[in-house]
This record gives C-alpha cells, structure tokens and sequence, in this order.
C-alpha cells in the first residue's frame, strides 16, 4: 500500500512564493502550444493490436503511400488514344 505523503497537490511546495508569479498561477497554460506542436498520433486499439511498434506502423503507412502514388500514376501506354477514340494527332 501506497504511503501519503501529506503534501497537498494543490498548495504550493515550501520553496516557493506566490509573489514568484507576478501573473498568477494558471493550469494548462502551455497546453494549447504543446498540442499544436506535437506530432503525436493516438491509434485506435484495434489499429494498435495490429503493430507492434513504432517503425511497424511506419513501415505499413509508407507502403501505403507508394502504393497509392503508383495506381494514380498515368502508365506509359495509357496516354495514347485508341482506334476508336478517334483521330491521332
């Protein structure tokens, strides 16, 4: 079992004034920048379960990009115009 310390968490600590913070004490005051500048994605569980680790989910996102830029890539024959389609220029 854990023991109480007694200290309360939200008075102040002993080594610490109040005159100290002339704009007074505000909770989540960098909050707000942090979450803009962190990169930090939270998965789903179930996406979880699948990987392991960090680089597993690299690994899978990256193959996801290559894959996706090669099927709406134009392939080499696919510009030319058919018999049907009409005249070629």
């Amino acid at each position: 079992m854990k023991k109480s310390s007694g200290i309360d968490k939200n008075e102040l600590r002993p080594e610490y004034k109040r005159s100290d913070f002339p704009e007074g004490l505000v909770r989540g005051k960098y909050a707000e920048r942090l979450r803009k500048s962190s990169n930090i994605v939270v998965l789903r569980p179930e996406v979880a379960e699948v990987f392991p680790n960090e680089e597993a989910v690299n690994n899978a996102l990256l193959s996801l990009i290559e894959l996706a830029q090669k099927a709406t890539r134009p392939t080499r024959g696919s510009r030319r115009r058919r018999k049907s389609d009409g005249p070629e220029l």
